[in-house]
């Protein structure tokens, strides 16, 4: 069985099957690499980066698939959105980064320019199933072109799987085949009009190939499986986005479970930063243990005002995310006129299902001035649904048991501290889960630059302190300008606490507990 796709000294190379419809499979990508020496196929699965298979860069495919990364050995043009090759629609393009996986026959290559006008292909999360059909597509030969001018694409049926690849096999054995120039072609799941990227094409007999021996009667096939692939193809492709975003421009921010995970799954909290142009972004969060890249994807909520100069968000003084009870979180914003709004549902489309816990009116104690912090968290004994705690300019920290029912306005309120002259020297605030308690832990960054922490908040108030960080001279913490804490490396202990810094730079502070702050990621500076 061989590669499919590294061809020397010819010119071009397609799956031997019907011509694929106008307009469908948009996202195929055309490789010439060597200036026609070799010649594959891949998919666009990012404005920016296509996946193929790393056997297309290789000096001798025969012998391997591994390359190194960095920029392609040989020049290597990228045809995108013209699935027929004669005409002049969507773009070409230099390949100028490859990316390859440490272990399969994949790699994530970069476009000199991100791609406009063809939407990038879904990576399947759900494995491919023995006796499943498959879509495969290439631009490489069939069984009577050696240099075929459109994409082509035929069923194939899973025989088997293995941990990370498939083997796959013609549904009509008489029309289909892997060819030459079909290496790094896409194997789809069609359902319900919905197109994912299952796999990738690795090797083949080439059976019925054009330039086949005749006696070579074999037509399967060998892909790489994708399925758990999905956070290593996002991390690759937003790599370059999260480190240069100009963090000490960042005012607010706010973590949950925006995008579908769970504390029980695998998928980590999500990233809500809102900057000072009014601007609103989300980043995605991974679902893997690597604390230098807890997030995958980012997502715009909410446009600057140079775009949007009515834009709502200029006048958010606070926001948090909090849980509602539906499986995924939401956010609470303390608007300029003390208005406070709960939007029970956020995810990477936008805000939904907008509530008003209380009107704004200019004047009274929820408008600006009067409320210091304000945090999100799971300080009662309903476990599904979040309450508030809010420290005033007074020095009062008061309770708000599950905003979904009783908001703030006339429900059920604790106060925890009464007036007094320390908690106005209360910075920053988030709820945690730190201590393992059966209630939140609440985490407070104090103006002398003290950290502290305390276990088990509930309507009964505080109970102890755990002093996370002590003051000292010129302490570094009194540069923490935005705090907030999540599960943003793993859902199975404490959590994570996330601090942009007044010059910009940006630390994670994984498993803060009882013991206190443990390593330090920088994540941005």
């Amino acid at each position: 069985m061989v590669a499919a796709g590294a061809v020397t000294a010819a010119p071009a190379n397609a799956v031997a099957g019907d011509t694929a419809t106008a307009g469908t499979y948009t996202f195929a990508v055309k490789l010439d690499i060597g200036s026609g020496e070799r010649s594959c196929t891949g998919a666009l699965v990012d404005k920016q980066w296509v996946l193929t298979a790393s056997s297309c860069f290789a000096e001798n495919p025969s012998q391997g698939f591994r390359i190194a990364a960095g920029a392609p050995k040989w020049k290597t043009t990228a045809t995108i959105g013209r699935t027929d090759l004669t005409q002049a629609t969507g773009s070409v393009t230099d390949v100028v980064e490859l990316v390859p996986h440490d272990s399969r026959d994949l790699v994530m290559a970069k476009l000199a320019k991100p791609v406009t006008g063809v939407t990038p292909v879904p990576v399947a999360s759900a494995a491919p199933r023995q006796g499943e059909e498959l879509k495969v597509a290439g631009f490489g030969r069939t069984k009577t072109q050696w240099v075929p001018d459109q994409l082509h694409a035929t069923s194939f049926t899973v025989d088997s799987t293995q941990d990370v690849s498939m083997s796959i096999s013609p549904k009509s054995p008489a029309d289909g085949a892997v060819c030459k120039g079909d290496t790094g072609g896409p194997a789809l799941r069609e359902t319900a009009g919905r197109v994912e990227l299952v796999g990738i094409n690795s090797r083949s007999w080439q059976g019925g190939c054009l330039g086949t021996d005749a006696s070579e009667t074999r037509k399967e096939a060998v892909d790489t499986r994708l399925d758990d692939l999905s956070t290593w193809v996002l991390k690759v492709s937003y790599r370059d986005v999260f480190p240069k975003a100009p963090w000490n421009k960042a005012t607010h921010v706010a973590s949950g479970y925006f995008t579908g995970g769970s504390a029980g799954g695998t998928r980590h909290m999500d990233l809500i930063v809102r900057w000072n142009d009014s601007e609103v972004t989300l980043y995605q969060g991974a679902d893997d243990k690597d604390p230098y890249h807890p997030f995958v994807a980012e997502y715009q909520l909410g446009k600057p005002l140079s775009e949007d100069p009515k834009t709502i968000w200029q006048y958010a003084n606070n926001i948090t995310g909090a849980s509602f009870g539906n499986g995924t979180d939401g956010l609470v914003v303390r608007w300029g006129d003390g208005e406070l709004t709960q939007y029970t549902h956020v995810d990477k489309d936008g805000f939904h299902d907008e509530k008003t816990i209380l009107p704004g009116d200019h004047k009274g104690p929820w408008a600006a001035g009067h409320v210091k912090q304000m945090t999100a968290g799971r300080y009662t004994d309903n476990a599904l649904r979040d309450d508030l705690v809010v420290v005033w300019e007074d020095g009062r920290v008061t309770l708000h048991p599950d905003l979904n029912t009783n908001g703030v306005a006339n429900g059920a309120k604790k106060t925890l501290v009464q007036k007094n002259t320390t908690w106005p020297f209360a910075t920053q605030i988030t709820a945690g889960e730190f201590t393992g308690k059966k209630t939140a832990d609440l985490l407070v960054r104090w103006g002398d630059g003290e950290v502290t922490t305390y276990p088990g908040v509930d309507a009964e108030g505080l109970h102890g302190e755990i002093n996370v960080k002590p003051k000292e001279k010129n302490a570094p913490w009194l540069k923490a300008t935005v705090v907030t804490a999540g599960a943003f490396v793993a859902n199975d202990r404490a959590n994570d606490v996330l601090v942009r810094w007044e010059n910009g730079t940006l630390s994670l502070f994984p498993g803060v507990d009882a013991a206190g702050l443990h390593e330090e990621v920088k994540l941005v500076g």
